[in-house]
């Protein structure tokens, strides 16, 4: 029994692929829970818990939306990037934001908490794939951009490691592309 867990488990890190089209419904109840619970295990060194997640849905997704294009008329930006931004969370039913929320630590430096982060949105991706959902994981401008940083309560070091969209695969995933691990391997 344990073998076949495991296998399950390599089956599904070896197979891991976004999908970008994504459709109702979005993760709910204990399904979210375990996402999220996937995401509280990632390492964290000293315990610090440097993690925050953000979650958009329904109306949420409309403040977000709201939020993009506040920031992009911020950046004077033209009318075409303001509706790409209006409509950017609109891609899936629900969108984590992952913020590593950064503490003052003498002995656990700044990237390992962001770092931190960005193993909890891995796991909570793969969290949702193993339940029957699927996700996305994005950057991109906006998690950089001081307008979003602010108005998702951002401060000094702290960092969007990423929007995790989520939801119901609407497409089949497409065979995973191997790659030859003794390009990306040495040993001392």
């Amino acid at each position: 029994m344990q073998f076949e867990v495991v296998m399950d488990a390599l089956t599904l890190l070896l197979n891991r692929r976004s999908l970008h089209k994504l459709m109702e419904p979005a993760p709910q109840g204990e399904v979210l829970d375990n996402i999220f619970r996937a995401g509280l295990r990632a390492p964290d060194h000293g315990g610090l818990t440097p993690w925050r997640f953000i979650v958009s849905q329904g109306e949420g997704l409309q403040k977000f939306a709201a939020i993009l294009v506040n920031a992009a008329k911020f950046d004077g930006a033209d009318e075409s990037v303001i509706e790409k931004a209006s409509k950017a969370p609109f891609r899936a039913p629900m969108i984590i934001t992952v913020v590593a929320k950064v503490a003052e630590h003498d002995k656990i430096p700044v990237i390992e908490q962001h770092l931190s982060a960005g193993c909890a949105t891995q796991a909570m991706q793969m969290a949702a794939v193993a339940q029957g959902f699927s996700g996305f994981w994005r950057t991109g401008r906006w998690a950089y951009h001081p307008v979003v940083r602010e108005s998702l309560g951002l401060t000094g070091d702290d960092l969007i490691v990423g929007f995790l969209y989520m939801g119901t695969p609407g497409c089949r995933e497409a065979k995973v592309n191997e790659r030859d691990v003794s390009q990306f391997v040495e040993y001392l």
